[in-house]
């Protein structure tokens, strides 16, 4: 690790409330929200109007041999996947987040930063754990019900960030563990905007709900975090930088093809119907389509700290398809 850079001054009176959680004793869920998400005893009732997960965010019930399948049919689907996605942020959390932030706790960037951004990332890494308690308490809950068996202890996409990881250089992995942790935490706060009110399970709905206001502070935090990180970078870091962060974005809009095809055997799908609903998600384009929507928070908050002003970083941006010419 170089040694540590003075970072751009961030003393005046009109900056000091940057770097923070806001009203984070009062506001954050572990410390505020009264709810133990735990499912209601009138869940069927709520299964006639309600999901598990938002059908919106699983194309794939549009196919021809689901459009019209049985309540039962999408009411397991949607559990699927709601498990699924709670499994994966409970490793999420724990593995890659809480990972992140512990680069400025231990101040491992190689620059100074300031005393709050240090107490926010220890309040982050609080609301994290709590976030992987529970939602591995309600996966768990719903996993019961729906005798869910296949449940990767580490999901693909997590399997690949740390790939990622493992492969670059010594020198570059703390940014790296830093990036991870500003493209996922600015990625699930537009996930969890976009979740329709009133239209799931109300357990679910009041986790999301939680777990959103907890986010928007998190996406925040890191922007901010990476604005100033940015100015503090020479050149080969900012390379780095701009080559690991296409390769992360990247894999975060990746499908995982062997969990969807499970979920789809698990409701008896015919299995070229399952082929052909994975090869219609599948592949480079499907996943550029993803990645410029749910992505555009990263990429607003790229853009806002300067990061595409470098040519280079425009370009490649451009040829990879991410953002227009």
């Amino acid at each position: 690790m170089s040694t540590p850079l003075n970072a751009p001054d961030d003393s005046s009176p009109a900056t000091t409330h940057r770097f923070t959680l806001g009203d984070w004793h009062h506001k954050a869920s572990v410390r505020s929200s009264p709810s133990t998400y735990q499912l209601e005893d009138d869940i069927e009732r709520q299964l006639e109007t309600r999901d598990w997960f938002p059908p919106a965010f699983l194309p794939y019930l549009r196919h021809p041999t689901l459009a019209g399948a049985a309540p039962s049919i999408r009411h397991r689907l949607t559990a699927n996947h709601l498990v699924y996605f709670l499994d994966y942020t409970t490793v999420l959390e724990l593995q890659v987040v809480n990972r992140s932030v512990a680069t400025l706790i231990h101040r491992q960037l190689g620059i100074i930063i300031p005393e709050r951004m240090k107490t926010a990332a220890l309040q982050l890494y609080t609301d994290e754990g709590y976030h992987a308690l529970f939602s591995n308490q309600l996966a768990e809950q719903i996993a019961r019900r729906y005798a869910i068996a296949y449940r990767p202890a580490t999901p693909r996409r997590i399997e690949r960030l740390l790939a990622l990881i493992e492969n670059i250089h010594e020198s570059y992995k703390a940014h790296g563990w830093f990036l991870l942790g500003f493209i996922s935490e600015t990625i699930i706060a537009r996930e969890l905007l976009s979740v329709p009110r009133d239209s799931l399970v109300s357990s679910v709905q009041q986790m999301l709900t939680d777990h959103l206001a907890d986010e928007a502070r998190h996406s925040r935090y890191f922007c901010e975090v990476f604005s100033y990180l940015w100015l503090t970078l020479n050149n080969r870091q900012r390379l780095f930088t701009a080559r690991f962060l296409l390769d992360a974005i990247q894999v975060f809009f990746e499908i995982d093809e062997q969990w969807l095809s499970k979920s789809l055997q698990s409701v008896n799908l015919p299995s070229a119907s399952i082929t052909e609903i994975i090869n219609a998600h599948a592949g480079e384009d499907m996943m550029l389509q993803r990645a410029r929507s749910g992505a555009e928070a990263t990429l607003g908050a790229l853009k806002k700290a300067g990061f595409f002003n470098l040519p280079y970083n425009q370009r490649l941006f451009i040829k990879a398809g991410l953002i227009d010419g």
